[in-house]
C-alpha cells in the first residue's frame, strides 16, 4: 500500500510539474485535492506549499483531527543517511531539542519491529507529551523504495506517568524513493501522520501547531542528515541491520504481549502492519 501511494503522489508530481526543476503549476484548488487523493478516497487540502515540499490535510472521518501528508524531495543527502538518521534514536536525541527522553524499550529480533518510549516537549503552556508506539522498516531493494511505519501501542514496562499526557493515537508513515540508487544524492519522500495529541484547543488551533511544526521538523532532520552524510556523527546503517531468522521464537514471543496489548487502541484510520 505505501508502494502504491508513493506512485500515485509521483504521478501528480509529474503533472504537477512546471517547465523549470522544482517548479509546479498551480490547478484550482477543487481539482487539485481530487488529484491528490486517489481514487475513492477523500480529498486533501493543501495548507503548505514550499520549495522543497507540499503540505496537505484532511478530516479524519468521526473526530476532530485531521491526517496530514507531506510530498517533498532533497537533492544534498542520499536516501540510506536520511532513512537512518530517522531510525537513530540516539542521533536524535542530539539534533532535536524537543526530544526529553527517546528510547527503545523492546525489540523483536525476528522482524526488526521496536517499540519506542518518547516524550517530547509542547509549546507552553501545555504539558509535555509521552508517545509508546510500534515501528517496522523495510528496504524494497527491489523496487528501489524504502518504508518506515509507526503506530501507538500500551506497553506493560511503560505505565502512564503523572508528568506527561499519553498520546494514544498516532500513525506515521514514511516512503522513500531514490533518484538513482541507495547512495547517491536524490530521494522523493511521501509521509503521512496523524495522532491525537489531547489537546483542549479547537481543531484549527491544533492544526495550526503541526503545520508549523512539521516545517521546522523536517528542516532539523534534512540538516541532521547532512551532518551525517558529511561523517561528522557516526549513525547506525539499518540497511545493513538484517533481523534473525523468523523462525526463532524468541523474536516472535517478544512483541507478542506488546501487541496484545494493544488491542482496542487503534484509530480508525489505523495501519495494519505489525
Amino acid at each position: 500500500r505505501s508502494a502504491q501511494e508513493m506512485k500515485h503522489m509521483e504521478n501528480i508530481s509529474s503533472l504537477l510539474q512546471g517547465s523549470n526543476p522544482g517548479e509546479y503549476q498551480r490547478l484550482d484548488p477543487k481539482s487539485e485535492r481530487e488529484a491528490v487523493a486517489a481514487p475513492g478516497e477523500q480529498p486533501w487540502e493543501m495548507i503548505m506549499d514550499k520549495k522543497h515540499f507540499k503540505l496537505w490535510r484532511r478530516p479524519i472521518e468521526g473526530t476532530h483531527l485531521y491526517q496530514y501528508r507531506v510530498f517533498g524531495s532533497y537533492t544534498d543527502v542520499t536516501p540510506r543517511q536520511f532513512f537512518n538518521v530517522q531510525l537513530d534514536t540516539e542521533y536524535r536525541k542530539k539534533w532535536d531539542s524537543l526530544v526529553i527522553k527517546l528510547d527503545v524499550i523492546e525489540r523483536d529480533l525476528a522482524t526488526g519491529s521496536e517499540v519506542i518510549h518518547w516524550v517530547t516537549h509542547f509549546p507552553y503552556p501545555m504539558y509535555s507529551r509521552d508517545y509508546v508506539y510500534v515501528r517496522r522498516y523495510s528496504v524494497d531493494k527491489e523496487n528501489n523504495l524504502m518504508v518506515l511505519v509507526s503506530r501507538a501501542v500500551e506497553h506493560p514496562g511503560v505505565p502512564e506517568d503523572p508528568e506527561y499526557v499519553r498520546v494514544r493515537t498516532y500513525e506515521s508513515q514514511m516512503v522513500i524513493r531514490p533518484h538513482k540508487t541507495f547512495d547517491e544524492n536524490g530521494f522523493d519522500y511521501l509521509l503521512t501522520y496523524s495522532d491525537n495529541p489531547q489537546t483542549v484547543f479547537p481543531r484549527y488551533c491544533v492544526s495550526w501547531m503541526v503545520s508549523s511544526g512539521m516545517p521546522d521538523f523536517l528542516e532539523k532532520l534534512h540538516t541532521a542528515a547532512l551532518k551525517a552524510k558529511k561523517m561528522e556523527i557516526e549513525v547506525r546503517d539499518y540497511m545493513s541491520a538484517k533481523p534473525i531468522e523468523s523462525g526463532s521464537s524468541e523474536g516472535k514471543a517478544s512483541m507478542a504481549a506488546a501487541e496484545h496489548k494493544s488491542d482496542g487502541t487503534c484509530s480508525p484510520a489505523q495501519l495494519e502492519y505489525a
